[in-house]
């Protein structure tokens, strides 16, 4: 992938995202753990990878949009796609063919690679 943006609020691993990155790649950090990650530094180097970060609001922030939105009944629709169907999502958006905001499931690719 060019690009991941890692909105995760909790401790993961950054390793497998750094991993999916091509050269020159760039992981943008939006969500906010209270640990600190741990910071794979060799595959940034030899890959010319970057990582990056945004803060938008910390976690009161967060929590207080999500509960205005439960609260109202404000809700996104979604279409939760595999890491294999980026291509087709992309073919999808260039074409206008696109009703819902595209989450992709790196969580269950991940398990799914591991077990080979």
């Amino acid at each position: 992938m060019d690009g991941i943006i890692d909105t995760v609020s909790g401790p993961h691993s950054l390793h497998p995202l750094i991993d999916m990155l091509k050269t020159c790649g760039k992981l943008i950090l939006v969500g906010a753990s209270i640990t600190p990650p741990v910071l794979p530094y060799m595959p940034l180097m030899f890959g010319r990878k970057i990582i990056a970060g945004s803060a938008g609001g910390g976690m009161k922030e967060s929590q207080d949009m999500i509960n205005f939105a439960a609260k109202h009944n404000i809700t996104a629709d979604i279409e939760v796609i595999p890491v294999d169907y980026v291509n087709t999502a992309f073919e999808r958006l260039a074409k206008n063919d696109v009703k819902y905001r595209f989450v992709i499931d790196v969580a269950n690719t991940l398990n799914v690679s591991h077990i080979d």
